[in-house]
Formats: C-alpha cells, sequence, structure tokens
C-alpha cells in the first residue's frame, strides 16, 4: 500500500536553483509549465516545490508481484507529477529530467538506508521501439539526473544500463496486473558480459512510475539469474492501489 507524506522539510542544502541559461530560455521562448499550465518554464517554482516537498517512502501494488523487491517512491502518480512524467517520456520536454531525478534520487536515498558500498541504478529499459519513436530513453535520462543528485551529497553512485530485452513485447496499456506479468515473463536478460559491473555494489532498480509492479519484478527477476539479486526498487511515483484495483495508464 502506497504511503507519502505531503508535509514539506526544511529546504535541501543539495536543493539547486535554475542554472543561468535555463533561466535566459524561459525568459526569451517563455513556455507553460508541463505541471500546471503557468507561463513559467517548463517547471514553474510550485511544481519544483512539490516535487521537492515530496517525502519519499514506501509504495508499491497490492497484492505486489513475487519478485518485486522492496519498493520505495517519491510521489503519488496524480495532477501535476502525473503531467510532468508525461510530458519528460512522451514529449521530450528534457529540461524536466533535473528535477524529476532529484525526485527519483530521493526515492533512492528512501529505499537503502545506511550502507558503505557504492550504489549502481539499474534503469528499466524501454523498448527498442518506444526509445526509437521518442527519440531518447526518457529512464536513462532520469537515472543519470538521479546519480549526479545523488553524488552531489556525497553517495557513490553509477549507472549501469545492463538490462536487455530477449524478445519482443505486447503494449502494456489496458492489461491486467496478472497479463502484464505474463507478458513481460522471460523479457529481461543481463548479458554475461555485463553481470561482472555488478558486483560488489548495491543494486537499486529505478524506473520512473510504477502501476502494478510487472516491469520491475521482471527486472528483478533478470537481475537475480545474472547472480545480482537488487536490493530495492525506487520510482519517482506510484500509483495507489488496494485490493484487486486496477489503475490504467
Amino acid at each position: 500500500m502506497t504511503t507519502f507524506s505531503s508535509t514539506c522539510p526544511p529546504p535541501s542544502r543539495s536543493a539547486r536553483p535554475s542554472s543561468p541559461a535555463s533561466t535566459l530560455l524561459d525568459l526569451l521562448l517563455p513556455a507553460r509549465c508541463a505541471g500546471c499550465g503557468s507561463v513559467r518554464g517548463q517547471v514553474c517554482g510550485g511544481c519544483r516545490a512539490l516535487l521537492e516537498c515530496a517525502q519519499a517512502g514506501p509504495a508499491g501494488p497490492c497484492p505486489a508481484p513475487p519478485d518485486l523487491p522492496p519498493l520505495h517512491a517519491a510521489a503519488p502518480y496524480a495532477d501535476q507529477v502525473r503531467r510532468l512524467l508525461l510530458a519528460h517520456k512522451e514529449r521530450g520536454a528534457l529540461r524536466l529530467a533535473a528535477p524529476l531525478g532529484a525526485a527519483l534520487a530521493a526515492a533512492v536515498r528512501s529505499a537503502t538506508g545506511a550502507g558503505a558500498a557504492p550504489l549502481l541504478l539499474v534503469p528499466v529499459p524501454s523498448t527498442r521501439r518506444a526509445t526509437r519513436a521518442r527519440g531518447h530513453d526518457p529512464m536513462l535520462r532520469l537515472a543519470q539526473a538521479a546519480a549526479r543528485e545523488l553524488r552531489r551529497t556525497g553517495v557513490a553512485t553509477r549507472v549501469a544500463p545492463v538490462l536487455r530485452q530477449t524478445r519482443p513485447v505486447a503494449d502494456q496499456a489496458g492489461l491486467s496486473a496478472a497479463e502484464r506479468q505474463r507478458n513481460l515473463r522471460g523479457a529481461l536478460a543481463v548479458p554475461a558480459r555485463l553481470a561482472a559491473r555488478l558486483v560488489g555494489h548495491r543494486l537499486i532498480l529505478v524506473d520512473d512510475l510504477v502501476t502494478t509492479g510487472a516491469s520491475l519484478a521482471e527486472a528483478a527477476r533478470a537481475l537475480r539469474a545474472a547472480g545480482c539479486p537488487p536490493r530495492a526498487a525506487a520510482t519517482v511515483a506510484a500509483t495507489a492501489r488496494r485490493g484487486r484495483s486496477r489503475p490504467k495508464e
């Protein structure tokens, strides 16, 4: 069951204002905020604060797929957060990667706790077809932004895009939780030549969003099959699910 707090904590010392170049671009080429629609750049101060104030915590589907590791998320998948994620993922609003990546970093911190080993963020890959259509891999971009934010706070972190698709999968839209699990089962693997990169690290699976948990569960299964089970999983957002209810993407 998803649990979040809406109380805004004191400003973090790691929070960064917009860069001068980004501010100048917003002045010269004003764009509506992807979250709320105000004309204040791709993300306004209010929507940025919403991401910064979200307190990450345990989240995920109920019931969870058998292979899903402990999961933490930064915010509910609703309203402005939903629109920001969709703008970054589907409309190429690439400057949203920094604030969304910072939210993902907060979820990673919540999921990992204390530990001396360096972190490796393993992004759930997009399909080749989706990556070609979008012109970029949105999850890889978010993972890189989260890693930069974690390094800024003294957490040794790298990104390891080691998961590979082994077969085509059907579009997940409209599928039930059980259908999604069957659709994805065995669809990911870690090539043997890349598995050695994972030894000695704390592996954290990362994704932008969790609904049924099928994608993260399949990614975790592939990592375990390679001999490198993930410690936890982290996402920017999670849908609220109870019992047998099914969210729509």
